[in-house]
């Protein structure tokens, strides 16, 4: 009886390890597999986002090839004398050709030639042009009796800046409210000393 007993278990044994190795097997390759799909996945990604042209859809007219330029350009929004924040998850790349990214609010990064900024506010759903700011949520800035909107590039004052291509290290001010001249220079002091985050 002992040894029927001793084979009868070794049997077991061996059972046991044989359905063990090959489930083990079995969820490796499984684990290969999904490894595998997502990393197809992630470089067609990749590859799309390389080579994308003017012809891609949402791309921005006239726009160069993908990676055709690495400009950073450093813009900051004055409203009644508040700094608008871009940092906001809701402002963060919009568009691969051009947007904010890192968290970060004050610094643009432009990623072809061709584009502008006002193709910036509009992958932002804001509206601007040479008399208002106006939000997604309808909420409007527009020049009056009492507050001007100003648009600055560089320290000079512009009447528009959305067909304005960005370059490396260009600086833009968009100022809404009523300020003394010595507020709008306190402003283009602060941006021309503002770190563009690269």
């Amino acid at each position: 009886m002992g040894r029927k007993e001793r084979r009868e278990r070794e049997a077991k044994r061996e059972n046991y390890a044989t359905k063990h190795s090959a489930e083990k097997r079995k969820e490796t390759l499984i684990a290969i597999a999904v490894i595998a799909v997502i990393a197809v996945i992630v470089g067609y990604a990749v590859f799309l986002f390389l080579t994308m042209t003017e012809t891609a859809p949402g791309g921005p007219e006239n726009a160069g090839v993908m990676g055709s330029e690495h400009a950073h350009i450093a813009l900051l929004v004055k409203i009644f004398g508040d700094t608008f924040d871009f940092a906001d998850p809701a402002f963060q790349i919009k568009s691969p050709w051009i947007h904010f990214e890192g968290r970060d609010g004050s610094t643009i990064h432009k990623h072809a030639t061709g584009v502008t900024l006002g193709y910036l506010f509009d992958r932002l759903s804001i509206g601007l042009d040479d008399q208002c700011y106006v939000f997604s949520d309808g909420k409007s800035y527009c020049t009056s009796e009492d507050y001007v909107l100003k648009l600055f590039i560089n320290g000079e004052q512009v009447s528009d800046i959305r067909d304005y291509e960005g370059m490396e290290g260009d600086r833009v001010l968009i100022v809404y409210g009523a300020e003394t001249p010595e507020e709008i220079e306190a402003y283009l002091l602060q941006i021309e000393n503002q770190e563009l985050v690269k």
